[in-house]
């Protein structure tokens, strides 16, 4: 497998996808083989791309599509934002 605009060798990026479909971060990618982070950072980011757009042509849905209105979840209880905290604040006294 040979990735576009990847300028490593093929040896080094099949060993890179097999640590991707194992699950391995790309930083203990980076350890194992021996190369620098941010570039198995960038080969993981191109083969997550080669596998979207491999799923996009693949269109999992044909014809008409009928979406319908629901609402999932219901109503968040308590404040939100950077004022929640405060009034859930203990007086302190210094003795």
């Amino acid at each position: 497998m040979r990735l576009p605009r990847c300028w490593l060798e093929e040896k080094q990026q099949e060993r890179l996808a097999e640590f991707f479909v194992a699950r391995c971060t790309a930083r203990t990618a980076s350890d194992l083989c021996g190369l620098n982070r941010k570039t198995d950072a960038y080969c993981y980011h191109r083969l997550r791309q080669l596998i979207a757009d491999n799923l996009a042509q693949e269109a999992p849905f044909t014809g008409e599509i009928e979406i319908d209105e629901s609402y999932f979840g219901g109503h968040r209880k308590g404040k939100r934002g950077r004022g929640a905290a405060r009034g859930n604040r203990q007086p302190y006294q210094w003795a």
